[in-house]
């Protein structure tokens, strides 16, 4: 009898790779566009994962639709040129994580994909600058779904692909990436070293702190 099919989602930012640098720099170049305060840089990546509008609502709560919207086409604009101009030094592959991706992409039952609050060219982009094109079969992107943590991303996710919840994963950093799991009713692991404090992350079944402790925590979710 033949393995069941696997799904194994990750969140992009702060999980896969480290943006935070040309986050922060986007954000700070949008706000300052505007002539607008600065958030700081630990309420700049509070909001990382969300879609941008519902980021800038939260950043900027006490100003209008219209200057959130402007705020938003700031900072697109701003990311793509500080991307163009780093490429893929911008957003750096987290340790451990290219190898985690070639170990689970070598397992024939074992399908990949992301699930991001980037938009499709950002994502498009960063899986282009890693040579990531050929290991993920679905992409969920900012662009096609409500933000997190709405199930939308992992719910399309298993549809493209045919698995069940039982046997899908959701790989994040944030509270987003766990409540998503959880709105999913799939399991949700929690990694350490990114934007989301740890005791934020109590909605996930484990919590890594390499890549390398990663088969062993899918091995212990589905045996």
């Amino acid at each position: 009898m033949s393995a069941p099919l696997r799904l194994v989602l990750f969140d992009v930012d702060g999980t896969l790779v480290d943006s935070q640098g040309s986050i922060v720099a986007a954000m700070t170049a949008s706000f300052r566009a505007l002539s607008l305060p600065v958030p700081d840089r630990n309420a700049i990546l509070s909001i990382v994962g969300l879609s941008l509008p519902n980021a800038m609502a939260q950043l900027a709560p006490e100003h209008s639709d219209s200057d959130q919207q402007c705020l938003v086409e700031g900072y697109k604009q701003a990311y793509h040129a500080h991307r163009l101009e780093k490429g893929a030094a911008s957003s750096p592959l987290y340790p451990g994580a290219r190898d985690a991706i070639e170990t689970l992409h070598a397992v024939p039952e074992v399908l990949l994909g992301v699930a991001t609050g980037k938009s499709q060219r950002g994502l498009d982009a960063l899986i282009e600058a890693h040579g990531l094109e050929r290991y993920f079969v679905t992409r969920q992107v900012a662009d096609h779904h409500p933000s997190k943590p709405h199930p939308s991303m992992i719910d399309t996710a298993r549809s493209e692909t045919g698995v069940d919840a039982a046997n899908t994963v959701m790989i994040g950093d944030t509270r987003f990436d766990m409540d998503m799991a959880r709105a999913a009713g799939v399991t949700g692991i929690g990694v350490s070293w990114g934007y989301h404090d740890r005791s934020a992350l109590d909605g996930a079944t484990c919590v890594i702190e390499t890549f390398d402790q990663l088969p062993q925590a899918l091995d212990d979710i589905w045996t």
